[in-house]
């Protein structure tokens, strides 16, 4: 269990009454903008597992995660708040010339009984945990759908029968994803997570990533570049260590309370040596 309401001041959300379709929308608008996508505990060397409870008690604590923590938390949220939630194994296809399909490198959420006029079947797909994603629940119905200035897709999964793809704005950080139709347990994503939070090939080892969505667009920061998509579109570079450090808390809402003044000399030295390296490849 978890303490919801403390969860629900992190996000700066107020729900009253049984499940609706308004507040599944209003949930997932404030998870997206207050609870940002991320991995400096990879870079700051302190190991996590998938395990929901400590999820979701490290984002009450002002920080945030990647898929694995983000849907396993607000799966958590969502079922303490009486919706009908399933977890599924998810795929992302980073690039066009990438495979389709669900291998388990994804957590994907779907709720259901809910239905809308848009959406009589009454199930819908959400997700906290794709970074530069949609920001309002999608409808598992098939169509094209635009959020602010991204244009979405939602159709039948080629790759897994009785699954749902989702095609990503040409501007998103990543091609699709694709999720199979049956319930996926939060263990069984345990090896996945191992591997992408420790091996060299995985790219959360080798990008230091923060990301947050809001109606008009997304904020991305890869390493010391700060991109923003959207509704205007910038890119600048973090130069200073004490830039990079106010940076996380104005624009991701992520001031690092719970890390120690040696941790975060130790993360910038990190950081300044990995984007001194890209820059040479470069």
């Amino acid at each position: 269990m978890t303490d919801v309401t403390a969860y629900l001041r992190r996000i700066g959300a107020k729900v009253d009454g049984p499940p609706s379709v308004e507040s599944l929308h209003l949930l997932h608008r404030a998870h997206m903008e207050r609870v940002p996508y991320e991995c400096l505990e990879i870079w700051l060397g302190r190991p996590t597992t998938v395990d929901p409870v400590e999820s979701a008690a490290r984002i009450i604590g002002g920080r945030g995660g990647y898929c694995f923590h983000l849907n396993g938390a607000f799966s958590l949220l969502l079922e303490a708040l009486g919706y009908q939630v399933t977890r599924h194994f998810g795929g992302p296809q980073h690039t066009a010339g990438d495979p389709a399909g669900a291998d388990g490198g994804h957590l994907s959420l779907t709720v259901s009984g809910l239905p809308s006029e848009d959406n009589p079947g009454g199930r819908w797909m959400v997700d906290q945990g794709l970074g530069d994603g949609f920001h309002d629940p999608l409808p598992l119905v098939e169509g094209v759908y635009r959020q602010g200035p991204f244009t979405y897709g939602v159709r039948p999964s080629q790759a897994e029968p009785g699954g749902w793809r989702f095609d990503h704005d040409p501007r998103g950080t990543f091609f699709g994803l694709d999720f199979r139709a049956e319930r996926a347990e939060m263990q069984a994503f345990a090896a996945t997570h191992e591997r992408l939070s420790t091996s060299p090939e995985s790219g959360f080892v080798r990008v230091a990533t923060v990301q947050r969505r809001d109606a008009g667009g997304v904020d991305i920061l890869r390493g010391l570049v700060l991109t923003r998509l959207g509704d205007r579109e910038h890119t600048m570079t973090v130069e200073t260590e004490r830039d990079y450090f106010e940076l996380l808390a104005d624009v991701f809402g992520m001031p690092l309370d719970d890390v120690t003044p040696a941790e975060r000399a130790k993360l910038w030295r990190r950081l300044w040596s990995a984007h001194e390296r890209w820059s040479v490849r470069r």
